[in-house]
């Protein structure tokens, strides 16, 4: 997911790498990959250490999935490389309005669980990233990604980081307007991805 985008990761599927997440230590590592060096990694406990592993995994595998290299055919005519990005974004809109996986009020209690776990990992944060968290508590991101006034907001950040993109391109519109055959990816996709992670956890417990 990052390899054309590295920029943008204020505004990555924070939502499905949180709920894709079996510790505490994960959800931090999870988080803190987009934020460190390779060689740095090592230098953290191994609980972070598996985080940081399975969001490489995940993303990875999400790279590889059939069905998202369909979905980004949705937006790549228009923003081309950074479709993956766009995907990314809806895969979020799509979890955060999933019922079958969780009620609104447990996407709520996931987003205020999330936001206290990664202030008590705040001291393996830079001061980037503390920044970035005191905005997504404010404005409860993860809670937030389910309204397509989230989505709007975070495709327009996706925008304005990418380097190479005209700023004012109808992305929300191409999302919008193709909501419905995004769904159904998302709804072909997401349980194998779940049952991907669900492989990868077992398989970081048997390095104990």
């Amino acid at each position: 997911m990052k390899v054309f985008y590295l920029a943008l990761y204020f505004f990555m599927n924070y939502l499905a790498h949180s709920f894709l997440s079996f510790t505490d230590g994960q959800i931090a590592g999870q988080f803190l990959e987009d934020f460190i060096r390779n060689k740095d990694r090592f230098l953290l406990p191994k609980e972070i250490q598996d985080g940081i592993t399975l969001h490489r995994a995940i993303d990875t595998f999400t790279d590889s999935h059939p069905v998202i290299h369909e979905a980004k055919k949705v937006f790549s005519p228009l923003v081309r490389l950074y479709s993956g990005a766009f995907i990314d974004v809806c895969m979020d809109y799509f979890l955060a309005n999933d019922l079958t996986l969780n009620s609104l009020e447990g996407w709520k209690e996931h987003s205020l669980k999330t936001y206290k776990i990664l202030h008590q990992y705040e001291y393996w944060f830079p001061e980037n990233f503390k920044l970035m968290l005191s905005n997504m508590e404010k404005d409860d991101w993860l809670y937030n990604y389910r309204e397509d006034r989230g989505i709007r907001f975070s495709i327009q950040n996706v925008l304005n980081k990418a380097k190479y993109l005209d700023k004012d391109l109808p992305v929300f519109e191409v999302f919008f307007n193709n909501k419905e055959i995004l769904q159904k990816y998302y709804d072909q996709f997401f349980p194998d991805l779940i049952e991907f992670a669900k492989q990868t956890n077992d398989q970081l417990k048997e390095k104990l």
